[in-house]
């Protein structure tokens, strides 16, 4: 074979591996399903959604498929845009607390004196058996952050795909996150007097440092680490959203006197188990709630107020809520976000709060979250109404490719699970 000719098969072969998972993606329809687009169009109860080239075409009435498409019947089934985890440490762990498999906790660090310039992007792994488990019952990306720190802030989280490539990350930096409630305090001098002090210290300071045009420099005095401020400078314009994690109704007061002092703060406020008690004051602030509706009883005494009913009052007042919050069991999202419309969050809104809320809160409204022309195909295929517990994910499709159903667990119920054909499967004891 020629110098050349190698040249160009190796060329050939380099372009090849550059290109996208969906420069290859088949075109595909899916169609006869009940459409949740999660947009303007609403729900279609007969649609068809065609998919090329990794996005998604069209999403039309009717169940007429132009030629060259593969064809998946959904007649009977519901069809809605990939579901979301909304908070998670998805990739960064894969047994808490055992050691080499845990990304998603750290140490003091000597270039982030308060933890706001830590950095998931280089830590998610892609073959943590968690995301196909997690992909397999509807999710196909997720916002994973560190869990804890020991330090004021818990870092910049990313928004990752849960496709099968290595390049999974989405959005870098997507969001910094703090904690604020008890367990922050406690690591964060013992009490809230100490924290909000340093809170307010380490804004003020970066806000200074900007006001001036004063980049962090070599000769930076902060309390904060130079790599610690300029991670700060993006969240105080309000160009990266601020995750607060808090459950008492007077530390969810004390974050909308921060958001009053700091306007353009773009705050999301996380678990909320009393979120409902400043419902109105939180929808005129325009900040959002990502909620865990299944709290009834308190876990502690800043939780006295927790409640079923935590999503749907928030929801009337006019807040954005949205519900996921795990790692180890992000599919059970859909679960309780069903248990929130049993308990009054219309069903609408909760489909929502699984997707097009989520995207919108992380700045990727534009790509995923919803079935529209133009958006990532990542589209799901259920069995019948996702919020019904006896109801499964029956196709996936990420990035218009669609995902072997298969996961570890999977696997080893194949294995060792050896069915009694002759009964009913709510009879099968492994």
């Amino acid at each position: 074979m020629s110098l050349f000719k190698k040249v160009s098969i190796v060329s050939c072969m380099a372009l090849g591996l550059g290109m996208s998972a969906s420069s290859f993606a088949e075109k595909i329809a899916i169609v006869g399903g009940k459409v949740h687009t999660v947009s303007a169009a609403g729900v279609i109860e007969e649609g068809t959604v065609l998919i090329n080239e990794g996005r998604i075409q069209q999403v039309i009435e009717g169940t007429d498929v132009p030629s060259g498409y593969r064809e998946i019947d959904a007649r009977g089934k519901v069809v809605t845009p990939g579901f979301i985890g909304a908070y998670t440490s998805l990739g960064l762990e894969e047994v808490s607390m055992s050691a080499g498999v845990v990304d998603a906790r750290t140490n003091e660090h000597p270039v982030s004196s308060v933890g706001a310039a830590l950095d998931v992007q280089y830590a998610v792994n892609n073959d943590s058996t968690l995301i196909p488990i997690t992909r397999i019952e509807g999710f196909t990306s997720a916002a994973t952050a560190l869990s804890h720190t020991g330090q004021l802030f818990q870092g910049q989280g990313a928004v990752i795909s849960l496709a099968t490539s290595f390049d999974s990350v989405m959005k870098p930096k997507a969001f910094m996150q703090i904690d604020v409630s008890n367990s922050g305090a406690e690591d964060n001098g013992g009490s809230r007097a100490a924290m909000w002090v340093a809170i307010h210290t380490i804004f003020e300071e970066v806000t200074f440092a900007q006001s001036y045009s004063l980049n962090p420099s070599e000769d930076w005095e902060g309390i904060s680490s130079m790599a610690d401020a300029k991670a700060l400078i993006p969240v105080l314009k309000g160009e990266v959203p601020l995750l607060m994690k808090a459950d008492r109704a007077a530390d969810i007061a004390q974050i909308l006197k921060l958001k009053q002092q700091y306007s353009d703060l773009n705050i999301v406020l996380v678990h909320g188990l009393e979120a409902w008690r400043l419902a109105d004051e939180l929808a005129a602030q325009k900040i959002p709630v990502i909620v865990n509706p299944e709290y009834n009883l308190p876990g502690g005494f800043d939780q006295l107020g927790a409640t079923l009913e935590n999503a749907a009052r928030l929801h009337k007042a006019g807040v954005k809520v949205v519900i996921g919050m795990d790692t180890h069991n992000i599919r059970l999202a859909t679960q309780h976000t069903g248990n929130a419309v049993a308990n009054g969050l219309p069903h609408s809104a909760g489909i929502a709060a699984l997707s097009i809320n989520i995207a919108e809160i992380f700045g990727l409204d534009n790509e995923i979250g919803s079935l529209e022309p133009g958006k990532v195909a990542d589209v799901v295929i259920w069995s019948g109404d996702p919020l019904e517990v006896t109801q499964t994910a029956v196709n996936v499709i990420i990035q218009g490719e669609e995902v072997e159903m298969t996961s570890r667990q999977t696997k080893l119920r194949d294995r060792y699970l050896k069915r009694d054909e002759s009964v009913p499967v709510s009879y099968t004891r492994p």
